[in-house]
């Protein structure tokens, strides 16, 4: 066994997890502003209301229209991730010395402040396209910090564990990881659609992403199902695919919830009883959980699609798997 290099100190780590942490909830806020379609609660950017961001006063924020308290809300969670992001970085450039680590950590910091140059020309431009372009750089930002989480893990610095056939899961775990993607990008175009577009433009994106989330349900349970008969014994792989199997029976769920919410019940479902007696309240508060959480639930996938991804690396020689890791996820650098 051949071992990787071990960073010395466990506070790279630290940073990567509080970074994950405060990033999902991000994903989550920003999911109810495009819900409640309040992206313009705040008319002026990097300031809110012409005050600084972070002295807006308290009373006016919580106790405000829910469309500026969500609004300004996500602003606070992003600077606070941006915060964070600066901490990981100086923490790697300090106690990392994996060239490929330090320099995706450089990469994680300018994703954050492209995606809150993002967001603010949204608001300054009043374009939904960049809002539908924020809309799909914000996953792939959890993404990415996922991956900085996994690579200065303790786990990451432990042996190698050679498998036969570890690089084929690897390939595997990579084509999840696009797919899910490809999905979030498709989910956020019908999300963000013009409200002027065609009945015929919102049936093709539609149609593609139905098509989208059969082909990932499928993919994801091959992947699952690989994992669990070939890798039965490896925990730090059975457990992200059991998670992974968990996400996607609560996010079909959650994207037959939406169809209800968003768009009524099937034709004729209203000849049962208590499918007649529900009135769906457009707004409500049902309503924009179940679509939200879809579109987070999204993300979790994507997340943990790439913490299976990497992993599944270490089943890889040790040169073999550097070199792979260039390989593979060089694009984020």
């Amino acid at each position: 066994m051949q071992q990787a290099r071990q960073t010395d100190s466990r506070g790279p780590h630290r940073w990567a997890t509080l970074l994950v942490c405060a990033t999902f909830p991000l994903i989550w806020v920003g999911g109810l502003v495009t819900t409640y379609d309040a992206g313009m609660a705040v008319p002026d950017w990097p300031g809110t209301y012409g005050y600084n961001l972070f002295l807006y006063p308290w009373q006016t924020w919580i106790f405000g229209p829910w469309d500026l308290l969500i609004e300004h809300g996500h602003r606070l969670l992003g600077a606070l991730v941006g915060l964070l992001t600066i901490g990981l970085l100086v923490s790697v450039w300090r106690r990392d010395d994996r060239s490929v680590v330090r320099w995706l950590a450089v990469g994680t910091l300018v994703m954050v402040l492209l995606q809150g140059g993002l967001g603010g020309m949204r608001v300054l431009l009043d374009d939904r396209q960049l809002a539908l372009l924020h809309g799909c750089t914000g996953p792939a930002f959890f993404g990415l910090a996922t991956v900085m989480w996994v690579l200065t893990s303790r786990f990451w610095a432990q042996s190698v564990v050679r498998h036969e056939g570890g690089g084929a899961l690897h390939r595997l775990s990579l084509l999840t990881v696009g797919l899910a993607y490809l999905q979030l990008v498709a989910g956020a175009h019908l999300r963000h659609l013009p409200v002027h577009a065609s009945p015929d433009t919102f049936r093709v994106y539609l149609v593609f992403h139905l098509l989208g989330a059969a082909l990932l349900a499928g993919h994801l349970v091959l992947l699952v199902a690989t994992i669990a008969r070939s890798y039965r014994s490896e925990g730090w792989l059975t457990r992200p695919a059991g998670f992974l199997s968990g996400l996607l029976v609560c996010q079909l769920l959650l994207g037959a919830g939406s169809w209800v919410m968003k768009y009524g019940w099937p034709a004729g479902a209203d000849r049962y009883a208590f499918i007649a007696r529900h009135v769906i309240e457009a707004d409500g508060l049902a309503q924009s959980l179940i679509v939200t959480g879809h579109a987070a639930t999204g993300s979790l996938i994507l997340a943990t699609s790439m913490v299976l991804a990497l992993r599944s690396l270490r089943l890889v020689a040790a040169r073999a798997s550097e070199t792979r890791l260039r390989a593979s996820w060089g694009i984020l650098l």
